[in-house]
């Protein structure tokens, strides 16, 4: 009988690790999306605002100074954006697993005091 209720605890502490991991992933993806929104807004105003700044140029040298200028910080900019990403996507790789982690270490030290009793 003991075996049966450590089996169905084990169930049910495998489905609460698992539904966790499922909410750790949600909400990180829900992070992600607004990150890339709110990355995707701040891009946009700065090309607006770029091509207002070259829209009131008069002189060549003046429109290649403002381009460069844009290219750069837009780079410097995707550069940071792609850190961010990276950061997240590691976060959510860590966290999901987190729950799993308590899991094993239990299902391990189970195994361990069953050989044990066995031996």
């Amino acid at each position: 009988m003991n075996m049966y209720a450590d089996a169905g605890q084990a169930s049910k502490e495998a489905m609460d690790t698992f539904i966790k991991s499922v909410s750790t992933v949600t909400k990180g993806f829900q992070q992600i999306a607004a990150e890339t929104g709110d990355f995707t807004k701040r891009s946009y105003e700065t090309s607006a605002k770029m091509l207002e700044e070259l829209a009131q140029t008069r002189t060549p040298d003046k429109a290649i100074e403002i381009q460069t200028a844009y290219f750069k910080s837009s780079y410097d900019a995707w550069m940071a954006q792609a850190t961010k990403m990276n950061e997240l996507y590691a976060n959510i790789a860590r966290e999901t697993f987190k729950p799993f982690e308590t899991s094993v270490n239990k299902a391990t030290s189970y195994a361990q005091d069953a050989m044990q009793q066995a031996a």
